[in-house]
């Protein structure tokens, strides 16, 4: 079951991360240091020689202060109404599976969607993260576990959670199959970048 189209726009990562880095004028040296990554993981990023991990594009996000919604290149003004056709939708891809925006990126609200397609065994880290606002969570295919303050919530297809995202929260996929899930974060406080703050997990 495909969920998104062949031709959708993909992002290359490193090419997107050094055009960010150098329009903030900022060394890999002094990203690595905002990041937490090594220097040396941010070179082999650059020259397309790994691909990172979701806490990885997260902690890039972080430390170049924007949303991981920067990724996707240059985007429109903010929207009241956003109709995104599913061959329109942008995606990032990391090392266990693949990001993709819902209209996010171009709406003037505040509520983020996206969707993850995660390989079996793909993790948020072993660090839970918070957040302001809150966090919906809908299994379309596969086997996700979901941890809120230390309670497991074990979800299957068409299962669905929803939580205060200032409880802490990390997630895995614990089955045997590729997994698709739609995460939707609403409601966090206004100048706030909740994709910046999301999966920021040592690897």
């Amino acid at each position: 079951m495909a969920l998104y189209k062949p031709n959708a726009l993909s992002v290359n990562v490193g090419n997107k991360l050094r055009e960010l880095r150098e329009a903030r004028n900022m060394s890999m040296r002094m990203l690595a240091g905002k990041s937490g990554l090594s220097a040396n993981a941010l070179s082999m990023i650059e020259r397309g020689k790994t691909s990172p991990s979701v806490s990885t594009l997260y902690k890039l996000s972080d430390g170049l202060g924007i949303s991981i919604t920067s990724f996707f290149g240059v985007l429109p003004d903010k929207q009241q109404v956003v109709a995104l056709r599913s061959d329109e939708r942008t995606r990032i891809s990391f090392s266990r599976g693949v990001f993709e925006g819902l209209g996010g990126e171009q709406f003037a609200g505040r509520v983020e969607p996206f969707m993850l397609t995660l390989e079996t065994g793909a993790n948020s880290g072993p660090h839970p993260m918070t957040h302001s606002g809150h966090e919906f969570v809908f299994c379309l295919r596969g086997q996700l576990d979901y941890v809120v303050e230390n309670q497991a919530y074990q979800l299957d297809a068409g299962d669905s959670l929803l939580f205060a995202a200032n409880l802490k929260h990390k997630w895995r996929n614990r089955g045997d199959q590729v997994l698709n899930a739609i995460i939707v974060i609403s409601g966090y406080e206004e100048g706030e970048q909740p994709h910046a703050m999301h999966w920021k997990q040592s690897e």
